[in-house]
């Protein structure tokens, strides 16, 4: 049997095909050449093509939107939407499209680019996060989009946490037994699996013990950033004229411009009128004028990588200039580590209030976890690794391949007679 796992993620997703009693990183063709990471994006643009709308994910959604970004629509993080009741479409240009829409057309420009690593695979076992992103998310709505956003691949779908995946990975570089956690932190959740781990050779080498997760994670931090350095000159905080009043401008508008998976929506009919009206009773119209022009502009992927590079920067040295133009706005603004960390400190207190409760799902304490493993792209930011070596000692931490570790676990997990432990 064809054997994939397949890590859908909010910024990323990777492919891996099971091989023998192991698993290897499915190569993904890219404008430059090949990769395992496939972000997770999608650019929508007019073309004489049947439905008058082209389509392409990955880095070839970047390439698309390097090219002609005011001509094209740029998705990114969609993922974060799919247990949002309030999500219903997203406009683009004449047509409306459901999360399942979205999620088909990414696999779709995905399985044209693996190789027919798709076109063959019997069984895809997916990653899913423990709790969904955003305010209240429905698990059984996202269930039901996911099962309509894979039925195109014709093949046998399993659903799986997604840190149980990187738990497989993680156990096949193990030669001894061990009780272990792990931190699977992406760009929509933090995900939290304890698993106790037999040694190599035993019945059932590996046994779930319990799990917890939150929607807190990278876009969050992407949030405090453009929060404290961005919206201020957007309009946030500012007033707007309402008869003889002076009215604290909604948050409304800027709630959505800081969250990646809505941003390219706001560019439609409707919003772009309550800007322009807002635009005329604010008492700082400019400050409006240049919302509307990052958003006219489809200023959103630049922005994301300003925030990004940030973060990076961040995660090796102490200090670093955050820089971003476009839209009719310029900023750099010099960032400390100390002022990020402190911009999230909230937010991290609430992951590690989510690792204890996944300790108490699992009926056990701090001391008798024998190795932290951390994986994720957020899981690279310091404060996180400081959060984890306070509570469980730096000793006990382990890292590695961030990106790729739940794909290759889940492929692992495909080959296990009984996959009925697994299943989420």
């Amino acid at each position: 049997m064809s054997i994939l796992g397949l890590d859908f993620g909010t910024t990323n997703s990777v492919l891996a095909r099971a091989d023998g009693d192991g698993a290897t990183l499915v190569p993904l063709d890219a404008p430059s050449g090949t990769d395992a990471v496939f972000r997770s994006a999608l650019c929508f643009w007019q073309d004489e093509v049947p439905g008058g709308i082209a389509v392409e994910a990955g880095p070839w959604a970047i390439d698309e939107y390097l090219h002609y970004p005011e001509g094209c629509r740029f998705l990114q993080s969609f993922k974060s939407v799919a247990a949002s009741p309030s999500f219903d479409t997203a406009p683009i240009f004449t047509k409306r499209y459901r999360f399942e829409d979205l999620g088909a057309r990414f696999l779709e420009r995905m399985r044209a680019r693996s190789h027919g690593a798709l076109d063959d695979a019997e069984r895809i076992v997916v990653g899913r996060p423990v709790t969904y992103a955003g305010h209240r998310p429905d698990e059984a709505l996202a269930r039901t989009r996911y099962d309509a956003m894979f039925a195109g691949l014709g093949a046998q779908i399993a659903y799986v946490y997604e840190p149980l995946g990187a738990a497989f990975s993680h156990a096949a570089a193990l030669d001894h037994a061990a009780t272990i956690l792990v931190a699977d932190f992406g760009g929509g959740t933090s995900d939290f699996s304890v698993v106790r781990l037999e040694s190599p050779g035993a019945d059932r080498r590996a046994r779930p013990l319990g799990h917890a997760g939150i929607g807190i994670a990278g876009d969050q931090f992407d949030r405090r950033i453009l929060d404290r350095l961005v919206l201020p000159l957007l309009g946030k905080g500012g007033t707007y004229r309402s008869f003889d009043k002076v009215l604290e401008i909604p948050a409304g508008h800027f709630t959505d411009f800081s969250d990646w998976s809505r941003l390219a929506l706001m560019r439609n009919r409707k919003t772009m009128a309550e800007l322009d009206k807002l635009r005329r009773a604010a008492t700082d119209p400019d400050a409006i004028e240049r919302m509307i022009a990052v958003i006219e502009g489809e200023q959103g992927y630049p922005l994301y990588d300003a925030v990004g590079q940030v973060k990076r920067a961040l995660s090796v040295q102490d200090d670093t200039i955050f820089r971003f133009e476009g839209g009719g706005i310029a900023i750099e603004a010099p960032v400390t580590r100390a002022q990020f960390e402190h911009w999230i400190a909230d937010d991290l207190a609430r992951i590690m209030a989510t690792v204890d409760r996944a300790l108490e799902v699992a009926a056990i304490d701090a001391h008798a976890i024998d190795r932290v493993f951390l994986t994720g792209g957020t899981s690279l930011t310091p404060a996180i690794r400081n959060a984890f070596a306070a509570r469980f000692g730096e000793t006990r931490l382990a890292s590695g391949n961030e990106l790729t570790s739940v794909a290759h676990g889940l492929a692992l997990i495909g080959q296990q007679d009984d996959m009925a432990a697994w299943l989420a």
